[in-house]
């Protein structure tokens, strides 16, 4: 991550955060940086973002990521919502995106967002077969219904409390219910039905609406800030 330059905020995401991964598992990071601010000023805008493999590191734009957060998504929801160890870099800039984290949610985006992805997770589940796979596609099979049951959860959790529990409770229950979703993808069917009870029946915690103002301010001061002038 650090060939990309003004980066805000970034940490360690994905299976280690949630604390189910196991020996071998990649490790993947997610970050955030601060595009000069005149290289908006031309025709063509900067790359808002920047993804590399082996190791797994996503930057988003500062921008970028704020219309992400604002939509529900929960990749880049959970940048800043990580526990302080995970992080690796802060600055602060960052820390005052930490601290307007809750202005960003709405629970109409939230659920959406959260119930939606699990259930694309579950169809591709469901897509994918009977179990009867090569080894290979039963284990990322394993691994897509850990999410789709984590999805579930976190996006609950967040829908009904307003905050977010990035590490999950009890990891060797969701391994198990992976490796009941390779042998069977009908078998995640119930709980993804008890999540969709759960949001109908409870009253959320979050706003209709997210507040934009803190994030559009806190934007013009990173454009502020990583503003050059001509001939400087």
């Amino acid at each position: 991550m650090t060939t990309t330059r003004n980066i805000l905020l970034s940490g360690i995401v994905g299976s280690t955060a949630y604390g189910l991964a196991r020996p071998g598992s990649d490790v993947d990071r997610l970050g955030m940086f601060a595009a000069p601010t005149e290289d908006f000023h031309g025709l063509h805008g900067p790359k808002e973002t920047h993804v590399t493999a082996k190791p797994d590191n996503t930057l988003h734009e500062a921008a970028k990521w704020c219309r992400l957060a604002l939509g529900g998504n929960p990749t880049v929801t959970e940048l800043v919502w990580l526990p302080d160890e995970l992080y690796e870099v802060r600055t602060p800039l960052g820390d005052e995106l930490i601290g307007i984290r809750t202005t960003l949610l709405s629970a109409k985006r939230v659920r959406d967002a959260y119930l939606g992805y699990a259930t694309q997770q579950f169809k591709r589940l469901y897509d994918r077969g009977d179990g009867s796979a090569s080894a290979d596609t039963r284990g990322r099979t394993a691994k897509h219904a850990r999410h789709l049951r984590r999805l579930c959860h976190q996006g609950f959790e967040l829908y009904a409390t307003g905050a977010l529990d990035i590490r999950v409770e009890n990891p060797d229950d969701y391994h198990r219910f992976g490796e009941q979703v390779a042998a069977d993808a009908m078998a995640a069917l119930p709980l993804l039905q008890r999540y969709e009870a759960a949001f109908d029946e409870t009253r959320s915690a979050l706003p209709e609406e997210a507040d934009e103002a803190p994030a559009e301010d806190w934007l013009r001061r990173v454009r502020a800030q990583h503003y050059t002038r001509p001939g400087a």
